[in-house]
């Protein structure tokens, strides 16, 4: 009954939150500078003034920002989402179609990052002043100082003409299929390099946060009481231990989320993946505000329901949140 209550009270926060972001990002992405109707023009090689009015009639730019902030939110309730400026396409119809490769590069880059973080973490804590230890704390320094984009870079140099094993531009080969398990594995094979660049950032934090949350762990009193019983090592250790150290790990997962989803932005561009980030990226330059609210609305409604199941996950991992 309390999981249910605290559940449904983080549902209703969420929404509100989403009401909050939706006005605020309206309001700054009107106030950028730039217009797209102008945009629209030298897209097009030149437009007259009676056209360009006529275009600012239709898209209700001449209006005042109230008066365009409460008819946009009237289509959101509506689940409309209104038009591109520069395909002349429904914006959740175009976000629907570039939601899948973000999504399979976002998950995949956290599941690899909090994995193999978490795992090199644990590994160096069972002997905090060893070799290994040194290593991955040295080899997470690295990764951790690195930003994304001149990562991505380094990839695509190292990647397109030293060891050109892997595909560096796209999500799928020129004449790759429409469909099977051959389209799967070349969709696979276009994955590593994004995932990977994406990744290491946060594989680096999780490794030091796992290490020193390990550590922590490792000297309290209920370690001490089951390696007194003569329980073995690994189930000290992974049983005992890792579940209490995740609890940390598992917070900043959840929210870095949103940093993941900005990212991808910079990883899309560099690696030309279809996504919602080289969509919002376009978007930006052609000043098309449909495009750009429609997907900061959809990022921010996937970290909203990221944080709560941050907080389900919790439950599952600590007892003494599932008691209370």
């Amino acid at each position: 009954m309390n999981f249910a209550r605290s559940l449904l009270s983080r549902v209703l926060q969420g929404l509100a939150l989403v009401l909050a972001v939706v006005v605020l990002n309206f309001v700054l992405v009107h106030a950028a500078p730039g217009d797209p109707v102008e945009t629209i023009a030298g897209a097009s090689g030149g437009m007259n003034p009676e056209l360009m009015a006529q275009l600012r009639a239709q898209y209700g730019l001449d209006k005042p920002l109230l008066v365009q902030l409460g008819v946009y939110l009237g289509k959101v309730f509506s689940g409309d989402l209104g038009y591109s400026y520069f395909f002349n396409t429904p914006v959740l119809s175009m976000i629907a179609a570039h939601v899948p490769a973000t999504l399979l590069l976002v998950l995949s880059s956290v599941l690899l990052a909090f994995v193999v973080g978490t795992t090199l973490g644990v590994l160096s804590s069972r002997k905090p002043n060893g070799l290994l230890s040194q290593f991955i704390t040295v080899l997470s320094l690295v990764g951790f100082a690195a930003p994304v984009f001149w990562m991505g870079i380094m990839l695509v140099i190292l990647f397109a003409s030293v060891i050109p094993i892997l595909p560096v531009s796209g999500m799928r080969s020129i004449d790759s299929s429409s469909g099977g398990f051959k389209d799967v594995l070349d969709v696979l094979h276009h994955l590593v390099l994004p995932t990977l660049t994406l990744s290491l950032v946060y594989l680096a934090q999780y490794s030091r946060l796992s290490r020193s949350s390990m550590l922590d762990v490792l000297g309290s009193d209920f370690i001490r009481t089951a390696r007194a019983k003569g329980l073995a090592d690994r189930v000290v250790m992974y049983k005992h231990a890792l579940r209490n150290a995740l609890l940390p790990v598992v917070t900043v997962l959840g929210l870095q989320f949103g940093n993941v989803m900005a990212g991808a932005i910079l990883v899309e561009t560099v690696f030309n993946w279809p996504g919602l980030g080289r969509l919002a990226f376009d978007s930006v330059l052609r000043r098309d505000y449909p495009t750009i609210l429609g997907v900061l609305l959809f990022s921010s409604i996937v970290v909203i329901v990221m944080n709560i199941l941050t907080d389900v996950a919790y439950r599952l991992i600590d007892p003494r949140i599932k008691a209370s």
